[in-house]
């Protein structure tokens, strides 16, 4: 069977699998969508701006 140091390997190799997996799931959760939300926002607001500049300098 599993000597104690190959137990204390398996387990911080499943903890680090773990930690690993849950990180993906907050990045594509909330992080990726945030940060594509705020990219989208900007976009919008350098957009209608340049477009008020354009019609002012009409």
């Amino acid at each position: 069977m599993f000597e104690f140091d190959q137990y204390l390997g398996f387990i911080a190799f499943l903890t680090i699998l773990t930690i690993g997996f849950w990180l993906m799931i907050f990045l594509l959760m909330f992080v990726v969508p945030y940060w594509l939300g705020g990219n989208l926002m900007e976009f919008y607001k350098e957009r209608k701006k340049k477009i008020r500049a354009e019609r002012e300098a009409s």
